[in-house]
């Protein structure tokens, strides 16, 4: 997960076309990605740890003006995605959608607590159709794209902790 925090601060930025960033803000959530995988596929718990910590080092080093929003939006998503787990059965298109819900749930608490505390001025409408839905379409796709090997590996690791409890 350090990798890819640090791939998603520093490469993915010059990997999206630069005509998108003039229309639409396309903000790469791939770390927020992983945390609603292991929500979903592991632990609600797990989930939140990693969220309240991941958001906390965005937070410092990142994006934010003030310390603490993204670690408790990206907490709190991961786990109501742990939540929602427990309530049906797995399968793509429901991780898909929970996915989807996750990433605006993040999106919105964010845009909440800034506009809660003053430091955004912009419409929520303009956000939405400019900042949320172009980022959780880029971000859905990276999903689909590693949805295959990371439910291989929590298949993996939770086979593996099953015969060691043998």
């Amino acid at each position: 997960m350090l990798l890819i925090f640090v791939l998603e601060g520093s490469v993915l930025q010059w990997l999206i076309p630069s005509v998108w960033q003039t229309k639409v803000h396309v903000a790469p959530h791939f770390i927020l990605i992983v945390v609603l995988y292991i929500g979903l596929y592991q632990n609600r718990h797990t989930a939140l740890v990693y969220g309240l910590a991941f958001g906390l080092l965005q937070d410092m080093i990142y994006y934010s003006p003030m310390l603490g929003p993204l670690s408790f939006s990206m907490g709190l998503s991961g786990y109501v995605a742990g939540l929602l787990h427990r309530r049906t059965h797995n399968s793509i298109v429901f991780t898909m959608i929970s996915i989807g819900v996750g990433q605006l749930l993040y999106d919105m608490l964010v845009y909440g607590l800034y506009k809660l505390f003053r430091v955004t001025h912009l419409d929520f409408q303009w956000v939405f159709f400019h900042q949320m839905l172009p980022s959780m379409l880029i971000n859905l796709l990276f999903a689909l794209a590693i949805y295959v090997p990371i439910r291989k590996y929590f298949e993996f690791t939770a086979n593996k902790a099953e015969n060691e409890a043998d």
